[in-house]
């Protein structure tokens, strides 16, 4: 078939590298990220490449026809629980020989399950209210729990997919008619939330009808029957993106269309109803590819699979389209199982702020604000990118928004003589005028208020951090996107700010993020795609840069937000690696030992979403007194999800990094 639609699919193939032998298959995060998948051609093979595989009918006792199987392997063998089942008369838990365990009445369609300690969790559709529906079964006693409803959709759910990421926490995806897709939270802690979250919305293909979910790469994949198989990133904090694993011919190497998926370790099994033929593909650290398929002649049109490894290889249940008779079998391949990196701890926000002003990317740079002899009543700054600077009080509630025009990066110290007074003092960089905008904090009420701009050379400014010397002195240092680095000592005559001008430094390419260390005077500035840099930071020094850490193991470019967690004994450097979506720390001295990293996932209990494509990110070492009480760590927060809307920043009780990386 040659037309519009072909052509147009061609085109949307070459320009996003698809017609190719393979690309980079998904890197593993925990946090989500962009997630790649190739688009093998069909290998040339002889039949006796073929593994072998040999189907028999499966007829159970009582379930009667149902189209949604799913193979099981539940932690409590007593159960003798194997496969389940659901149709217009309930839903249905047996053995391997189809004798039926339990049943739950009902009229139900689709479905999908994820064993644990004591059972199962079992997702499907409610028929009779159109309604998502989970369900725990508790496999000591055979009996099932409470249900839990999602609201009903304006759309109908063709099928649904769980998928159950690093920290325990249960999601269940939709795909509705017409392209439509939804992920929400149903369970943490082993346990069904009392009320379904939602995620996040997805753009699904139209021809969408099968899922499965690869837990290891956090990969959704869908079918779209007449193009190809898709993986999307599962994980909450991923980025909305697909990329395509096969495509039908003559784009790739499914002959007739595809139906069911199903995903095992290390590999993905996709049914070509049209064509009869099994197609699988072998995952490596750099393509996913296409082994030789298998033809199903035995079956007319084999429509719905479920997959589980065993010690020989892969048992399988198929579905034949319109049959009551299912089909069960052995499949003599097991696909190599993916090195998986480490896992990195998952903590979680206490609090998030209120969301910024602006839609789209709009927050961007955080800084901590510490009352001196009241620190429950301490600030949170947050730059507005597109609109101003909002100040957030530590239950994240929207304090002051200054709609000052787009600020980049923010940073403040404390005690500066202006207009007769001592305030503490904020700069931000001003996008809008390459300027050191400047801001007074009431040090008794927290209140800020805009005491003028600074002009500066740069021709983009961007970036900006703070010091303080020991003589009370304080610098702005503000960098452009080409790499250069101003420092400027700050003072006022009455209620004029001035800035003079003491010195300039620069990188090889794009920095943003810089802190300083005012105890050590020490400044480190990130240069995004190489190394975080550090130098002396007094006035007078001379510029001698020395690498502290560069580009590779737990950091990934960018290097973006930088944030120094001060002490004594022993400090701290927290270092935004966005590539991977994680937080590095270091310890704050030379040799500037590599102390671990973490992530930041979401927190079911208070409703509050992971963080992901942190930008900027801030420290306190102060006891700001309760969760806060050995400092607190801001992080921007890229994707706001669950639900989603305008970014927002997230807080992180210090003591937690300190228990998950073992510091002292």
């Amino acid at each position: 078939m040659t037309n519009s639609f072909t052509l147009s699919l061609a085109a949307t193939l070459v320009s996003t590298g698809i017609l190719l032998s393979g690309c980079a298959p998904a890197e593993s995060q925990a946090s989500g990220g962009k997630q790649h998948a190739a688009a093998p051609i069909a290998s040339s093979t002889t039949a006796d490449e073929q593994p072998a595989l040999a189907l028999a009918g499966w007829e159970p006792d009582a379930a009667g026809k149902a189209e949604s199987w799913k193979m099981l392997a539940i932690a409590n063998d007593d159960a003798d629980i194997d496969r389940a089942a659901a149709n217009s008369k309930g839903l249905w838990l047996m053995n391997a020989q189809g004798q039926v365990q339990a049943q739950l009445p009902g009229r139900f369609a689709t479905l999908d399950a994820r064993e644990h300690a004591d059972g199962l969790t079992l997702a499907t559709v409610d028929s009779l209210t159109a309604r998502p529906m989970l369900i725990r079964f508790n496999s000591e006693d055979l009996s099932f729990g409470q249900p839990l409803y999602l609201p009903a959709t304006d759309y109908k759910v063709e099928n649904l997919c769980l998928y159950r990421d690093e920290s325990q926490n249960l999601f269940v995806f939709l795909l509705g008619e017409e392209g439509i897709g939804e992920q929400w939270l149903v369970a943490t802690d082993q346990r069904l939330l009392d009320t379904g979250l939602p995620v996040r919305r997805l753009s699904m293909p139209p021809e969408s009808v099968f899922c499965s979910v690869d837990e290891q790469q956090h990969l959704l994949f869908v079918n779209e029957e007449s193009v190809g198989v898709w993986a999307y990133g599962a994980h909450p904090e991923a980025e909305l993106s697909r990329e395509a694993i096969d495509m039908v011919v003559p784009f790739g190497s499914i002959a007739g269309s595809v139906a069911g998926v199903s995903s095992i370790p290390g590999g993905l099994l996709v049914l070509d109803a049209e064509s009869q033929q099994l197609h699988r593909y072998q995952q490596t650290d750099e393509r996913w590819n296409a082994l030789p398929s298998i033809l199903l002649d035995q079956l007319e049109e084999p429509e719905r699979i479920s997959s589980r490894i065993n010690d020989s290889g892969v048992e399988l249940l198929l579905v034949n389209d319109g049959e009551p008779t299912l089909n069960v079998g052995e499949l003599q391949w097991r696909p190599e199982a993916v090195k998986q990196p480490a896992p990195l701890p998952v903590l979680i926000s206490a609090v998030h702020t209120e969301p910024v002003p602006s839609a789209g990317d709009a927050a961007d740079d955080p800084a901590i604000w510490t009352h001196a002899s009241q620190p429950e009543h301490s600030r949170v700054l947050g730059t507005d990118k597109r609109a101003g600077l909002g100040v957030y009080d530590l239950h994240g509630k929207e304090l002051q928004f200054l709609p000052v025009g787009r600020l980049n990066n923010v940073d403040l110290r404390h005690d500066f003589a202006f207009d007769g007074r001592t305030v503490d003092l904020a700069v931000a960089s001003n996008r809008d005028k390459n300027s050191l905008h400047l801001f007074a904090i009431d040090q008794a009420s927290g209140e800020l208020s805009d005491i003028g701009q600074i002009a500066t050379p740069l021709s983009e400014i961007y970036g900006l951090c703070m010091s303080q010397s020991p003589d009370g002195d304080i610098y702005a240092i503000p960098n452009d996107k080409s790499g250069r680095f101003l420092q400027y000592r700050i003072s006022s005559e009455g209620k004029q700010v001035k800035g003079e001008l003491v010195r300039e430094f620069a990188t090889q390419s794009q920095p943003e993020g810089c802190v300083a260390d005012d105890l050590r005077q020490m400044l480190f500035i990130g240069e995004e795609d190489v190394a975080i840099w550090a130098l002396d930071a007094r006035a007078d020094a001379p510029i001698d840069l020395h690498q502290v850490v560069g580009i590779g193991g737990l950091i990934k470019d960018d290097i973006e937000g930088l944030a120094f967690y001060q002490d004594h004994e022993h400090p701290y450097l927290v270092i935004s690696s966005q590539g991977n979506n994680s937080y590095v720390v270091l310890d704050g001295e030379a040799p500037y030992a590599l102390r671990g990293a973490f992530r930041v996932g979401l927190n079911a209990e208070q409703g509050i979403d992971g963080v992901s494509e942190t930008d900027g990110l801030e420290v306190s070492s102060s006891n700001l007194g309760g969760t806060w009480g050995a400092g607190m760590l801001v992080l921007q927060d890229g994707r706001k999800r669950m639900p989603e809307g305008n970014q927002n920043y997230k807080y992180v009780p210090w003591q937690a990094v300190a228990e998950a990386l073992n510091l002292d």
